[in-house]
């Protein structure tokens, strides 16, 4: 069953889209890019709500959060949309309960999956590959809809249940070595799988939370992710107001903010790093000495710490990391004769992600670089009106994925962004 919405209050936001661009391309992709997602991925039962990524029948908690975001700008004048968004918070609150381990989940318990894994499975999860931002996702979502349009219906008892078992699951993960998580797949790629017979690389504490997985669901080469620590850090900053506001909970409320402090120290600490005589943030460290210099285009991502409101774009490590994973001292920034920015190790080499291009102009404050990437955002779409995965830097008809409803949503935020439509 599709979602029921106002198709006025869609076609109001991309009349207005289109009289304030000034590049015709924006708004012809913004007409196709905001509406599919509703049209293309949603299935709504009263309030359950369920947000397949695309091409997948399954539903990622990172993605179907990010889907449906940018539909906050018109949840005040559309009580359907924000209907929507409360049930999509509903079925995630119940995935999570369910296992707060797994990071993409079936619309019913038919045990279908993405592969036979070695992990702790059931009938409800299509994937089980932890990753910090898969809880975060979530939070942020229900707070963005709180503060954003006053609505408080979210905020049940089941969510409380599970922001109790996200912060018990990020405990615990300060020191993965007590966890009961694991994790092999066989006959796939070494991205896929934890070493170790699905424990992982030894690691120390640091006081951040240890993480299979990165966003682009490959594993971690040192297991504490610094950009999903510093989503960590911000969701549990908003869940302590939660307990406070909401719950009127002061001990959760307490131990959320000691919990925060933690991994934030843990960052401060650990996930700075000095290159080339300036702090810069790793992507990733094991706590032992080792640490990665890169990053990648899935979200979070160290780009991407001041959109996810770790930092603010002038700050100065930030700066400098966004320097260095700008050039070609990140091993995924890519530089072709069409375009160039960050893309992943999950898709080929010389292949830029859309997603990267559109968080590296929500984290500038110059109006002139975010237009010169929504230029080359539409003009890299292989003529397609919609966002790829990745696409090649030298030829942008050759690209993954024909659509990615992630990828058109994150456009659709930064045009609305460099036209401050909903701020």
């Amino acid at each position: 069953m599709s979602v029921n919405y106002s198709k006025s209050v869609i076609e109001k936001m991309k009349s207005l889209v289109s009289e304030r661009s000034s590049n015709p391309r924006w708004s012809e992709v913004f007409s196709n890019c905001f509406d599919n997602t509703l049209e293309t991925t949603v299935k709504s039962r009263e309030d359950d709500v369920f947000v397949i990524t695309g091409d997948i029948p399954a539903m990622w908690l990172r993605d179907s959060s990010a889907q449906i975001k940018p539909y906050l700008a018109i949840a005040n004048e559309d009580e359907n949309i924000k209907q929507l968004i409360r049930g999509l918070i509903a079925r995630q609150i119940k995935c999570i309960l369910i296992d707060p381990y797994a990071n993409a989940f079936n619309e019913t318990e038919n045990g279908h999956c993405y592969h036979q894994d070695l992990t702790e499975m059931n009938g409800w999860i299509w994937e089980r590959k932890y990753e910090v931002d898969s809880l975060c996702y979530p939070i942020e979502l229900a707070y963005l809809l709180w503060k954003q349009t006053g609505e408080t219906k979210q905020f049940s008892k089941e969510f409380k249940r599970a922001a109790e078992s996200i912060m018990k699951v990020f405990k615990t993960e300060q020191q993965h070595e007590h966890s009961s998580y694991r994790f092999e797949r066989f006959d796939e790629r070494p991205e896929d799988t934890l070493s170790n017979h699905g424990l992982g690389e030894p690691c120390g504490y640091t006081g951040m939370t240890w993480s299979g997985f990165r966003p682009s669901d490959d594993s971690c080469t040192y297991n504490y992710l610094v950009p999903a620590n510093m989503f960590a850090v911000v969701i549990l900053g908003y869940l302590e107001g939660i307990f406070t506001e909401i719950y009127h909970d002061k001990l959760l409320a307490e131990q959320a903010n000691q919990l925060k402090d933690e991994i934030n120290q843990g960052i401060e600490k650990w996930g700075v790093v000095e290159h080339q005589g300036q702090k810069v943030y790793a992507y990733e460290v094991d706590g032992l000495g080792n640490y990665l210099l890169m990053d990648d285009a899935n979200v979070p991502s160290l780009l991407a710490a001041p959109y996810l409101g770790y930092c603010s774009i002038d700050d100065e490590i930030y700066q400098n990391t966004r320097a260095l994973i700008l050039s070609d001292a990140n091993p995924y920034y890519y530089e072709g004769i069409k375009l160039k920015g960050i893309g992943s190790e999950h898709t080929p080499k010389e292949y830029v992600w859309p997603i990267a291009l559109c968080i590296q102009g929500l984290t500038t404050s110059s109006q002139v670089e975010k237009a010169e990437l929504l230029d080359i955002l539409v003009k890299t779409d292989a003529g397609t009106n919609h966002m790829h995965e990745g696409v090649n830097v030298n030829d942008p008809n050759q690209y993954t994925r024909e659509w990615f409803s992630w990828a058109n949503m994150m456009f659709c935020t930064l045009l609305l962004d460099y036209l401050k439509i909903g701020k």
